[in-house]
């Protein structure tokens, strides 16, 4: 196909249909089948559509190609706009070029708010345009517990973008996320996760301390070790030699006061319905992960273990420990087993310990972490609810509510 005009043929142009008025059945259907009888003898190819509905109010746009000339596309536009009564603009333009080249680089940009104002949209926006990015459609994930908007844009370059807009997100006080379009950000399917502060609420290391009467001296090791004094591994072990003694009876009390993060459970449950797989990787302990994977039904854990001993804690630990590096390892071997490659994979931290993972997954989420570990992942979550990681994969509150619906959804999990 060259793109010139056979002799004595017109030449193609573009033009685009834009149709708004209320939405009802058949609307689209009659567009179309008035576009099928120009098509005959006018080479017509649809390039393009768009359509919305919000409250009932339709917005149905055309983009496409045609030999037609002006008046045949006037006549079509008119008709439409007698069959449908709808409200019916043409626009005509040359070439499609101009839109393939602004279709290029797309992405999708992802605002949450709780609640979402209209300056932070205004913010995000104008940081867009700056970059000489257009908005090419908005839609609504969610309005409860946050209300989430994706939006497509195109025309920017990723890193310039993602800079923009995180920087805009901050004074906004909104959470953004940017991801390329494309299929590989539908083909996401293992997510990992941090357990302390992340998947369940507080730290449980901490709350063994308070039992054991050592949490003042757990929380100065802590510390340290976050100022830099000293690795994490040596204050691992410094804080569980503390530890020694400690009944498991009381462990077990502990871990049953464990409170999962508000939307943990909602999070699980929608990505195993939608096929992903699950795991968690903790800089803690197997005595409160293995209750974990059995309450959730995960499917891949990896955590430190606390030596028992004659029903207490011996204050050392169980083979390999669970460090920064180790967390990363055990992404890398989860989805080796889960024959799922690092770009389809998403891990989700809150500390420093967890950097190598959120880094090395194909999307890093810090959740409600330190600014020095926002500034390094890919993307942040500073609301509450866990759940709300769902709307940065592109899952509506609408999937979510129709994976819980689908009487199918429980007989093929097994859950």
């Amino acid at each position: 196909m060259t793109g010139q005009p056979e002799d004595g043929a017109a030449a193609a142009q573009t033009a685009l249909l834009t149709l708004s008025g209320d939405d009802r059945p058949g609307l689209t259907s009659s567009l179309f089948a008035a576009l099928a009888e120009l098509d005959a003898g006018h080479d017509l190819e649809i390039l393009d559509v768009e359509q919305v509905v919000i409250r009932s109010t339709l917005v149905l746009g055309v983009l496409l190609r045609s030999r037609a000339d002006p008046t045949a596309l006037a006549d079509v536009a008119a008709k439409v706009q007698v069959d449908t009564g709808l409200r019916v603009e043409l626009s005509l333009g040359e070439q499609a070029r101009d839109l393939a080249e602004n279709r290029r680089g797309r992405h999708h940009v992802i605002l949450l708010g709780r609640p979402l104002r209209a300056g932070a949209v205004s913010q995000v926006a104008r940081a867009i345009a700056e970059l000489g990015g257009n908005i090419d459609s908005i839609a609504r994930l969610s309005d409860h517990p946050v209300t989430s908007l994706e939006l497509m844009v195109s025309g920017a370059k990723s890193g310039r973008l993602r800079t923009a807009l995180t920087a805009a997100a901050t004074v906004a006080g909104v959470d953004i996320a940017v991801e390329k379009a494309g299929l590989h950000r539908r083909g996401k399917r293992l997510i990992v996760m941090d357990v302390d502060s992340t998947l369940v609420q507080g730290e449980f290391i901490d709350a063994l301390a308070e039992r054991a009467g050592c949490g003042t001296q757990v929380a100065a090791i802590t510390a340290a070790a976050m100022r830099g004094e000293i690795d994490f591994a040596q204050a691992l072990r410094e804080r569980v030699a503390l530890l020694r003694g400690l009944p498991m009876t009381e462990v077990d009390d502990v871990r049953a006061g464990i409170q999962l993060t508000p939307g943990a459970r909602t999070l699980v449950r929608t990505l195993h319905r939608m096929g992903y797989q699950c795991g968690i990787v903790s800089g803690g302990f197997t005595q409160l992960t293995d209750a974990l994977v059995t309450s959730l039904d995960l499917d891949f854990a990896a955590a430190n273990t606390l030596a028992v001993a004659d029903g207490r804690l011996t204050g050392e630990l169980v083979g390999e420990i669970v460090d920064r590096a180790g967390k990363a390892l055990a992404l890398a071997r989860f989805a080796a087993a889960a024959g799922v490659p690092m770009s389809q994979t998403v891990a989700v931290g809150d500390g420093a310990n967890d950097l190598d993972m959120l880094k090395k997954a194909g999307l890093g989420i810090a959740f409600n972490a330190k600014p020095a570990v926002r500034e390094q992942a890919h993307t942040s979550l500073n609301q509450p609810y866990l759940d709300a990681i769902l709307f940065f994969l592109g899952i509506s509150k609408h999937d979510v509510e129709a994976a819980e619906d689908d009487p199918t959804a429980e007989a093929e999990e097994g859950r």
